[in-house]
């Protein structure tokens, strides 16, 4: 019984090692791409589903791909908006027992067994992050972003969250919970734009792409 357990965590170890070895492999090619994270429950006929491609859209209009989890909601917003637009249309898709199946509007799509396989890839291919109105997932990758940029695990990157209504509690509550008890520092704040524009949130990436041609011409970069 025992050898059977080791002999699984074994096999477990070579599935997680080729998730990362596709995820590098085919996403290899991808550059200034942008993550976009939100609820995958919002209909099409919802105003953030809505706003959503709109932004998209607007990103695709730059020339910056997308990527999303691949499943419904606002991740097939953004994926819509992307493949519309014709700049790659990046699909991470999760296996879960409900909700997540893969939406129509991907044109690079992979498939996930592990979280965290997945995150590393969004962190690895995204040279910035939008939160849209989401749950538990987005709220996941929004504070690990976050946490990363914090402890300089990873360069800063934009970090926005779009929708000012459905954020702003959260950051009221940052500023009178955390700030206060030491938990966070007021600099911490200085990573995240909170807006409702899209043209800000497309003039943010921009400027943030700007910077990373610069810094990739750098002697010896």
């Amino acid at each position: 019984m025992i050898d059977d357990l080791k002999g699984d965590e074994s096999w477990r170890m070579f599935r997680i090692i080729s998730e990362f070895t596709e995820g590098f492999d085919r996403l290899s090619s991808l550059d200034y791409a942008i993550s976009i994270f939100g609820s995958a429950r919002l209909p099409p006929d919802n105003p953030h589903y809505q706003k959503t491609v709109e932004l998209a859209k607007a990103l695709g209009e730059k020339g910056f791909g997308i990527i999303t989890g691949g499943g419904p909601g606002i991740m097939e917003a953004a994926n819509k908006g992307a493949l519309e637009q014709g700049v790659p249309s990046v699909g991470l898709n999760i296996r879960l027992p409900q909700e997540q199946a893969p939406n129509q509007y991907q044109n690079l799509s992979l498939e996930y067994r592990y979280f965290f396989a997945r995150k590393v890839m969004f962190v690895k291919h995204s040279m910035g992050y939008i939160c849209m109105p989401g749950g538990f997932g987005t709220m996941d990758e929004f504070f690990e972003a976050l946490t990363l940029m914090q402890t300089v695990k990873i360069y800063s990157m934009p970090m926005v969250l779009f929708g000012v209504e459905y954020w702003q509690g959260l950051l009221d509550w940052m500023r009178a919970s955390m700030l206060p008890e030491g938990a966070i520092s007021e600099s911490d704040f200085d990573y995240i734009t909170l807006t409702d524009d899209i043209e800000l949130t497309v003039s943010i990436m921009e400027k943030h792409r700007i910077f990373k041609r610069k810094m990739r011409e750098k002697p010896g970069e």
